[in-house]
This record gives C-alpha cells, sequence and structure tokens, in this order.
C-alpha cells in the first residue's frame, strides 16, 4: 500500500533516518549505556529551549504532563484559558482531577492576551494558570512573552504552558520567559513518533510541588527531577523514543536554531499566501496565525471561500498527501495544514500542487 504523506497537525511525517534512529537495538534502560545516551542528549535540549533547567522525558503523550501538571501544582484554584478544542478540554480535565477550576474563555480564533488574565489573576484566588500557546484546533498562536510577563506581577502563580505544537519551531527561551512548565509532544513539530513527552519545571514548580500529598506517582515531578539528576526517567522509557530524538536533535542543530525557525516562519506564510491566492480566508486573528499548522476558513467566517472539504481531502489523499478537514465545531467549516518539523518550501509546493489539482475538481 503506497505511502500517504502527512500534513495532518499531528502525528506528522517522520524522517527514515529518525525511523532508522527509532529502530536502535534495545539496552537495558537503568544500565550505563541508558544513562549515556540521556546524558548525550540533555545539553542539546537545554539549548533548545534556552534553558539551564533539566529537561524531562515522559513516555507518554503530552496530556499526561498536563495533568501532571495540576496534580503537581494546583492547591487551590487553576484559571484554565480557553480559545480552542484543546484548551478547553484543560478545565475539564483540572476538575477531574478534583481540583477547583474556572475557564477564561474567548471566541474561537482569538488569542489569549495578557490583559485577560491579568484581570482574572488580580482577584487573588488562582494559584495556578494553564494556557496553550498554539491552539492546534484553531491555527491561533497567542502572545506567550506578553503572557509570561504577568510571572513577575503574580510570582506565586503556577504558569503552566502547553507548547505541544510549537516547542522547536519557534524560539521559546525557557528560563527568559520565568514560567515554571513548558510541555510538548514529540509528534508535533519534532517530527517523531507519538509517545514521548519533553517538559522543563522551574524550581518554584518543584518546591510547590514537594507540598502536594497528593500528587501520584507517574508524573509526580520531584521524581523525574531525582531520577534527571542520575540520567534516568522515573519509570521505563521508551527508549527507541530516546534515541530517535538523539537523532532530531542532530539535525536541528545542524540546521541550526535560527535557520529552523526562519524555515518554519516560511513554510507558514507560504500556505497563507496558497490559502488567500484561491479566495479562502484564514480563521485567526490577523497577527495570531500559527506557525507550524494554518487553519483555513470554509464559510466559517464572512467572505472565505466554501468547498466540499470532504471532497478535496479524499483527491489530496489520493495524491499522496493527506490533510484535515477541521476539529471540534468547526470541522468542515475550516480545514487545517500542517507545515511542522522537516517541511521545506519544496516540500510543501508538492502538497500545493496536488491540492490545486483537488480544486480543479470541485
Amino acid at each position: 500500500m503506497a505511502h500517504v504523506k502527512l500534513h495532518i497537525p499531528g502525528p506528522v511525517e517522520v524522517s527514515e533516518k529518525t525511523f532508522e534512529a527509532f529502530r536502535s537495538p534495545m539496552i537495558g534502560h537503568r544500565g550505563g549505556e541508558f544513562k549515556d545516551l540521556y546524558a548525550a542528549i540533555q545539553p542539546k535540549l537545554q539549548e533548545l529551549l534556552f534553558t539551564e533547567r533539566r529537561v524531562y522525558l515522559s513516555t507518554s503523550s503530552a496530556w499526561g504532563v498536563m495533568e501532571g501538571a495540576i496534580r503537581n501544582l494546583v492547591a487551590k484554584k487553576v484559571l484554565c484559558c480557553m480559545n480552542g478544542a484543546f484548551s478547553d478540554k484543560w478545565l475539564a480535565v483540572a476538575q477531574r482531577c478534583g481540583k477547583e477550576a474556572e475557564g477564561l474563555q474567548v471566541d474561537w480564533g482569538s488569542p489569549i492576551r495578557a490583559e485577560a488574565i491579568d484581570a482574572k489573576l488580580s482577584s487573588g484566588e488562582f494559584d495556578a494558570m494553564t494556557v496553550i500557546h498554539n491552539e492546534t484546533s484553531t491555527g491561533v498562536m497567542s502572545p506567550i512573552y506578553d503572557i509570561a510577563a504577568l510571572k513577575k506581577k503574580y510570582p506565586d502563580v503556577m504558569f503552566i504552558v502547553d507548547t505541544v505544537s510549537s516547542m522547536s519551531a519557534v524560539k521559546l527561551e525557557f528560563d527568559a520567559l520565568g514560567i515554571d512548565v513548558m510541555l510538548a509532544g514529540t509528534q508535533k513539530a519534532f517530527a517523531l513518533p507519538p509517545g514521548l513527552a519533553l517538559f522543563a519545571c522551574s524550581e518554584a514548580a518543584l518546591d510547590k510541588a514537594s507540598k502536594m500529598p497528593d500528587r501520584g506517582y507517574y508524573f509526580d515531578f520531584l521524581e523525574f527531577q531525582k531520577n534527571a539528576e542520575k540520567d534516568m526517567t522515573p519509570s521505563t522509557p521508551s527508549i527507541g523514543h530516546v534515541y530517535a530524538l538523539k537523532s532530531k536533535l542532530e539535525d536541528i542543530f545542524e540546521e541550526g536554531l535560527e535557520a529552523r525557525f526562519s524555515r518554519h516562519q516560511k513554510t507558514a506564510q507560504m500556505t497563507r499566501d496558497w490559502a488567500q491566492g484561491h479566495g479562502f480566508t484564514l480563521f485567526p486573528e490577523p497577527g495570531f496565525e500559527s506557525v507550524t499548522l494554518t487553519c483555513i476558513n470554509n464559510g466559517a467566517r464572512e467572505g472565505g471561500t466554501r468547498i466540499d472539504v470532504p471532497k478535496l481531502i479524499k483527491s489530496t489523499q489520493e495524491r499522496g498527501f493527506l490533510i484535515n478537514g477541521g476539529y471540534g465545531k468547526i470541522k468542515g467549516i475550516t480545514f487545517r495544514i500542517s507545515h511542522m518539523g522537516d517541511e521545506t518550501e519544496e516540500s510543501m509546493k508538492q502538497l500545493f500542487a496536488a491540492l490545486d489539482e483537488g480544486l480543479k475538481e470541485q
């Protein structure tokens, strides 16, 4: 069966080099070989996230760490910033963890703004806050540096930031941001198979976690820190993922961070230009478009061209490419194209050619 190249929001396409690394011979996860492997990637992870903190590896989806952050860091009440399907879900997750939670809801397509968070946190009710930097369902990238600047005003509030679909594609300086938790999964911009999450924690987050009696074990931040100091993980890791991550870090630093960030900006702009060149409008508010995926209107907002999205997906898939038909309540009235990971200007032109042929069949 012919392979269909993935341009969905995740998982994204994985290179043969990465798969070869993933298939490395197995080693023991408590032996010297694994410790050497873990130690070898740690400096590059720290350089990638612009941090002197240890970067933890969790054999889970990012949602595991997201739930773990709630259990480790919320003692009083958490403010969940909501502007799409995934950020909306975080409120339900917090409540199902038995935490008092309140949503800061804005329209889908709009970013989370620092002013709105400030107005909520000024009440003094909250000891934690969650925000998704890049809301995958809507293609909106919120101004995370503006949001993080509030940490100086609210030092006792834990700032928990999901960078699942932005980490490694845009510059995210963990130490300079001053936030408490920054997390991602590997199946998005890292272009690895799903099943591994990465995250960094502030010293304040570890201190707060140490006072939480019901933080559990699997996602206990103190266990991650204790094991990281010995170049290990708390539980049995997916060793293949760690080998693949080592290979991907080699690729990232061979390209260079600034070149990588620039490439993502270029492929994002190409995709926006393609959409607008065909009469479509973009779903996000202008100026807040994602750098890793583009959410395109199919009549969701006034002035957008309307097509048969399932038919476009089918015709494009027949030509070897898979795009996404929207998510949640905007499924069908939007469609999404991923341009993160290993995508280049040339690979995006190949996709656009297939989409052009599909549009001719509308």
